[in-house]
């Protein structure tokens, strides 16, 4: 029996996308989302691997995709290391530290446990593409201004990577040969420098850089320090005020765009002003970028689900057309950039890299 398919599976915190694709062509896609309850049971993320493992094989199953005829399994890269950009095989070392959290927990670490076991059950490779611990940051970009706290490279790596692989070829270049400034907004933020293929320098996405639909963004320390010592937060209940019911969320009560700019259209003045700053401070932050690149930038980059909006993008636009010509790339498709990211491999256009060869895993 020909393998000839690719398993992608993407878990987010309450479903998992999968898709299975033949070479370039998606043939099945689906979003199973998970009972909350269920969920809410398991004292860890990763304890919930069995239960979305059995759900992605009943989907193969009830969707007739024989696994004897995969060739590949891809996962979501989670929290790993800091680690140089490509696709990964799924290795132990990789397995330990994704069970661990070695960067945190998050649904995406089960991506490459549960590609890992369904890829060893019929003796094929599992693989990662670019996860968010994707860093490579010059020297200068990790100095935070205190000894204590290194700046970290946690950004949309696989989305910013693909649309970036994109541009480049609607515009007949070479990745590589590119400097680009690029911004992922969706429920977090991630706006970097791209220097010839590479992300050199991000605000991460949970901590800085502009407030998004869900997160706070950069914050007065001072004022943060008063919060923390106030007595009227436990340590989770304000990690969920600033990540998750942070930004136009904590004012609006909504992180859907399109709701806020309905209220925008009705004459809403508070809707107007907070959605107006978001985008004011996602053009400052393209602007700080830019500098990293001395001013030398190919093209401005909006991609992402809020860049659906256009309320948005003609605002930022506007602000920020002056670096170089603005470049709107709506949405963010992860699974077709998993898949692809594995056929360069099969395909011999890129050599997979080995996770504890590229990481110091004695840390």
């Amino acid at each position: 029996m020909e393998r000839e398919l690719v398993l992608v599976i993407n878990p987010g915190s309450t479903s998992t996308k999968i898709a299975v694709y033949r070479g370039v062509e998606k043939l099945a896609q689906e979003n199973l989302d998970h009972d909350t309850v269920k969920l809410d049971a398991f004292e860890k993320i990763t304890d919930q691997y069995d239960y979305r493992k059995e759900m992605i094989l009943d989907w193969m199953t009830t969707h007739q995709f024989n696994p004897h005829k995969l060739r590949a399994v891809v996962g979501r890269g989670g929290l790993l290391r800091p680690m140089p950009s490509g696709a990964y095989k799924v290795t132990e070392p990789m397995v330990k530290d994704l069970v661990i959290g070695i960067q945190g927990e998050h649904a995406s670490n089960l991506g490459g446990m549960i590609a890992n076991a369904i890829a060893k059950e019929e003796g094929i490779e599992a693989y990662i593409v670019d996860p968010v611990a994707v860093d490579e940051f010059e020297p200068l970009a990790r100095i935070s201004g205190m000894p204590e706290i290194k700046r970290k490279s946690l950004v949309h790596a696989l989305n910013i990577k693909a649309i970036a692989r994109r541009v480049a070829g609607e515009m007949g270049k070479e990745l590589e040969s590119l400097n680009l400034v690029v911004a992922h907004l969706g429920g977090g933020i991630s706006i970097v420098p791209m220097k010839k293929g590479k992300i050199i320098d991000a605000n991460n996405a949970n901590e800085m850089g502009p407030f998004s639909p869900e997160r706070c963004g950069g914050l007065p320390v001072g004022d943060i320090a008063k919060m923390s010592f106030s007595g009227q937060y436990t340590f989770n209940e304000l990690k969920k005020k600033l990540r998750g019911k942070g930004g136009m969320t904590a004012y609006l009560g909504t992180n859907d765009g399109r709701e806020v700019v309905k209220r925008i259209e009705q004459g809403d003045a508070e809707a107007k002003l907070v959605f107006e700053a978001m985008a004011y401070q996602i053009a400052k932050e393209i602007g700080a970028m830019a500098t990293v690149l001395e001013g030398k930038v190919d093209a401005v980059v909006l991609t992402g689900g809020v860049a659906y909006s256009k309320y948005l993008t003609d605002y930022v636009t506007e602000r920020v057309s002056f670096i170089a010509p603005v470049v709107i790339k709506p949405g963010e498709d992860e699974m077709e950039a998993l898949n692809l990211g594995v056929l360069r491999v099969l395909e011999g256009k890129e050599q997979a890299k080995i996770y504890e060869n590229e990481v110091n895993i004695n840390d």
